[in-house]
């Protein structure tokens, strides 16, 4: 039986400053829907209307205060046991005692790195899914704790204009290619199955199931590396989609389409602006979504124009969107998944690789 679906994660704002609040709000995009509040007061009307799965309040918010509203919101079952974080401008060990006193689970300095942000909200609202993290073998466990960390920071990469360090990638991806070596990578699946951030789940599966694919046909363990990466880092512009196009439960409109196939292009953007990432890792976050018909995007690549690469890139993906939680539908059975890449997709898929993917997922039982 399907598992139900889950509501995106909703945060709340409260601060008086305006700018503050959108910055936040950009940041969490595609991640979060957020509800902005002024005031004390009008927060307080909101979170009882809509309560969040995480309150982010400034320590000065009118009429009396972020500790005050934090007393109010401690008062009431319904609100009691949301975590909530203290937003200010004073050093953490000048407002630590402050912290204890309200009764805050956390702290967030003005101004914020994009990754602080980030790292802060999503280990809060995953912390029990993270924290289980820790019962899995040696190599899952690392190779999901790294990742992780690499991948929240791009976003202040990419806010910069600079490139990702490739080496801190590689070096994430290490026990992931171990972990498939000595047949552990099933708790890396299991351990990003419940995690709430999609883009990050989605390519650490990408990046499992790639190396998977590359160590079956008996690549050697640096072009795994090299798959691994790709697969971690071939959704990367998404962090510019709109949480409405990206998480829509719906058919895309065409403008909604334009945006989110602009993905790919932001993703060769950044990709490109690193001098020592390997072509290949560029080739998968460049070419997954193209089609052997060349009905793909986005350069409408077809046949002989795609390499063996492309062709498992996109097989990867399809497979992973099929089979991934998302916010608006359960994930998909293996089995009915590779039913439709067989059935309904064998113009946009190679379909000799499908079935070398498919006995892979036999052999590996993959869920």
């Amino acid at each position: 039986m399907l598992s139900p679906t889950r509501q995106v994660a909703l945060i709340a704002v409260i601060d008086a400053n305006a700018g503050f609040r959108t910055q936040v709000a950009q940041v969490l995009v595609s991640l979060y829907r957020v509800n902005e509040y002024p005031d004390a007061e009008r927060a307080l009307h909101g979170l009882r209307a809509a309560p969040p799965e995480l309150i982010l309040v400034d320590e000065q918010i009118a009429p009396r205060g972020g500790c005050d509203l934090i007393t109010q919101v401690r008062r009431e079952p319904a609100l009691a046991a949301i975590p909530v974080v203290i937003t200010s401008k004073r050093e953490p060990s000048v407002i630590s005692e402050t912290l204890r006193q309200c009764g805050a689970d956390g702290y967030l300095a003005k101004p914020f790195r994009r990754s602080s942000l980030i790292n802060l909200v999503t280990s809060m609202i995953n912390k029990q899914v993270e924290a289980n993290w820790e019962n899995l073998p040696v190599r899952a466990r690392t190779a999901l704790k790294g990742t992780v960390e690499v991948f929240n920071n791009i976003s202040d990469f990419i806010a910069a204009g600079e490139p990702v360090p490739f080496e801190s990638v590689k070096d994430a991806c290490g026990p992931l290619i171990d972990a498939v070596a000595n047949n552990d990578f099933r708790g890396i699946l299991s351990g990003v199955r419940e995690h709430d951030n999609y883009s990050y789940a989605h390519s650490m599966r990408v990046a499992t199931l790639l190396s998977l694919f590359g160590h079956t046909l008996g690549l050697p363990q640096a072009d795994q590396l090299v798959l691994a990466s790709g697969g971690l880092l071939h959704d990367t512009g998404k962090i510019s989609i709109p949480h409405e196009v990206l998480n829509k439960p719906g058919r895309l409109t065409e403008e909604e389409f334009s945006v989110m196939k602009s993905h790919v292009t932001e993703t060769i953007k950044f990709l490109d602006l690193a001098q020592d990432i390997p072509k290949p890792v560029i080739v998968i976050g460049a070419q997954h979504h193209e089609k052997i018909d060349g009905t793909g995007y986005p350069f409408g690549l077809k046949g002989a124009q795609l390499n063996d690469l492309a062709r498992m890139a996109s097989i990867v993906d399809v497979f992973s969107a099929l089979t991934d939680r998302r916010v608006y539908k359960p994930p998909m059975a293996a089995e009915v998944a590779l039913g439709i890449m067989t059935d309904q997709m064998s113009r946009h898929l190679d379909q000799n690789f499908v079935t070398l993917f498919k006995t892979m997922l036999l052999d590996a039982v993959v869920d």
